[in-house]
C-alpha cells in the first residue's frame, strides 16, 4: 500500500511538471517573441517620405563652341526610404540667347539618382546628390547648330532652411553639369540655383 502511494504521487508530480511544459510552450507561441519579424518599413522614421520642390536656375554652358548662359525653371521630387538617403528626379528647363548676332539658345535636363542629406532637428539641412539623365540643346535660328542631345549628369549639393516646423523648406544649391554634346568633346556647365521645397 505504502508503495501505491508512492507510485500515485510520483505519477501526480510528473503530470504537473509535463502540464507546466505544455503551458509555457503554449505561451512563447502566442507571444509576439514567438511571432516571426515584420519586414522592414519603407518610410523614413522622423521625416516626411516625400519632397516636392520648385525654383529658378542660372546655368552657364560652354557647349558646340559656344558659351551662353540660360535662365531656368526647375521641378524635382524626392521619395526618402530613410531619414537620410532618398531617390530624387529632377527636371530643368532652360530658356537663353548665345552669340553675336543673338540666337536662340535653350536647354533641358531630365535626370535621377540618390539624394542624400545630413537629417537634423535645425533649421538648416545639408544635402548632396548625384543625377544621371540626358540632355538637350536647341538653337533655333542656326540651321548649322540645330538641335542636340546626349547622356548627361549633374552633381551638386545645397542646403535647405526650415521654416516654421519644417514642412516647407527654403533651398539654396549649386552644381556641375557635364555631357559630350559634339566638338569640342566633354563640357563642363554649372547651375545655381534657389527655390521653395514642400515636405508630404
Amino acid at each position: 500500500m505504502r508503495k501505491l502511494t508512492i507510485l500515485c504521487a510520483a505519477l501526480f508530480c510528473f503530470s504537473l511538471t509535463a502540464s507546466a511544459q505544455d503551458s509555457t510552450a503554449a505561451f512563447d507561441a502566442s507571444s509576439p517573441a514567438g511571432e516571426p519579424a515584420a519586414p522592414a518599413s519603407l518610410i523614413p522614421a522622423d521625416r516626411e517620405p516625400w519632397q516636392l520642390g520648385v525654383g529658378f536656375q542660372f546655368l552657364q554652358f560652354n557647349v558646340l563652341g559656344q558659351k551662353f548662359h540660360d535662365y531656368g525653371y526647375q521641378a524635382d521630387v524626392t521619395r526618402y526610404f530613410v531619414n537620410w538617403f532618398g531617390v530624387e528626379g529632377t527636371a530643368i528647363a532652360g530658356f537663353g540667347h548665345s552669340g553675336s548676332p543673338s540666337i536662340t539658345a535653350n536647354s533641358l535636363f531630365l535626370g535621377g539618382g540618390p539624394h542624400i542629406s545630413v537629417y537634423n532637428t535645425h533649421h538648416f539641412e545639408p544635402w548632396v546628390h548625384v543625377l544621371v539623365g540626358w540632355e538637350r540643346f536647341r538653337f533655333t535660328q542656326s540651321p548649322v547648330l540645330g538641335n542636340n542631345s546626349h547622356a548627361a549628369f549633374m552633381a551638386g549639393g545645397g542646403v535647405d532652411y526650415k521654416i516654421g516646423m519644417g514642412r516647407i523648406y527654403w533651398r539654396v544649391q549649386g552644381d556641375f553639369m557635364g555631357t559630350n554634346i559634339g566638338p569640342p568633346g566633354f563640357s563642363k556647365n554649372y547651375s545655381v540655383g534657389t527655390g521653395l521645397v514642400l515636405n508630404f
